[in-house]
């Protein structure tokens, strides 16, 4: 037999045909992960240009509190002493 005469096989084909299939469902999966992967670097890039600004916002919101409540403190202190 010769290789041509092997692919009319109906057997053959049916084979091959499952084994495209299966190779196809295991490329969309690698892709489905691979895309999952880069969605999940893009977000860990996102997170860590914006820790920055995180941080500068964090610090400045306790500032702000502390500036404030030293404010209210001193009025309350003077409000008391008078």
């Amino acid at each position: 037999m010769s290789a041509a005469s092997d692919f009319r096989d109906p057997i053959d084909l049916q084979a091959i045909l499952a084994k495209i299939d299966r190779d196809r469902t295991e490329s969309e999966k690698f892709v489905a992960e691979q895309r999952k992967l880069m969605a999940e670097a893009a977000k860990l890039d996102r997170d860590r240009r914006l820790a920055p600004w995180q941080i500068f916002v964090t610090a400045f919101t306790a500032v702000l509190a502390a500036v404030i409540s030293g404010g209210v403190a001193v009025a309350l202190l003077g409000h008391y002493f008078r």
